[in-house]
């Protein structure tokens, strides 16, 4: 599991790191949002520790753009502990609120149990527009015609159709189906992208999926 750590103060950064490094974490640090959103351009994470008090963009901010936009799980830290900044902080998308000076073992209950919530909450029956996908018996259904996709198209296609109408980071896709980024992976990704749209077109989906340049892709579907 790999857990992105925000924090502007050093210690505290270091200090979790090494925690959940021990607990066998892959872990990434950022001292501030930016650091942290351009971290993720080039790679995925299962969870982030924020902390809300950092320049220039707030921890809820940047809360709310990792839930909403990329489906990070968040769990934010914070040395306020008064009831109006962690109703703030749940209304930003986050999991969970832990207040400075904390426990680490306590902080790693929380991250195990975000962590298996968010796993659980991954569905197995996925729809978008007339499609739907049945993650147990890897079937795609169009206009309640089936079919079988390849393993690797039909794993791309339930990526993004679980992340319907939100962008989907190239580098989320590759480690998602490849469990790496490298430059063959990426023409290969291509190949099987144009190969969904295809059949996509060919069994008349409501759905498409459009490349957006310099991030991933999108599939837009009805609302």
């Amino acid at each position: 599991m790999k857990i992105l750590v925000v924090d502007d103060d050093f210690y505290i950064q270091q200090l979790v790191a090494i925690h959940l490094g021990r607990e066998g974490y892959t872990v990434f640090k950022a001292s501030d949002a930016e650091q942290a959103l351009m971290l993720l351009e080039e790679e995925t994470v299962d969870l982030a520790i924020v902390d809300v008090m950092m320049p220039g963009m707030d921890g809820f901010e940047l809360t709310r753009l990792l839930t909403q936009d990329l489906d990070v799980p968040v769990i934010l830290l914070t040395a306020k502990g008064q009831l109006e900044d962690k109703e703030k902080g749940f209304l930003s998308g986050t999991e969970d609120y832990m207040v400075k000076p904390f426990e680490p073992k306590e902080l790693l209950f929380r991250v195990a149990v975000v962590l298996r919530r968010f796993e659980r909450s991954i569905q197995e029956i996925l729809h978008a527009g007339n499609l739907s996908i049945n993650r147990r018996n890897f079937e795609v259904a169009i206009n309640n015609e089936t079919l079988i996709l390849p393993l690797k198209e039909f794993e791309l296609l339930s990526l993004l159709v679980s992340r319907a109408n939100m962008a989907t980071p190239r580098s989320l896709l590759l480690e998602h189906v490849w469990g790496e980024d490298n430059e063959s992976n990426e023409m290969t990704l291509n190949t099987h992208i144009n190969r969904i749209r295809d059949r996509l077109k060919r069994y008349g989906a409501n759905v498409e999926i459009h490349t957006l340049r310099g991030i991933g892709y999108k599939l837009e579907a009805p609302k």
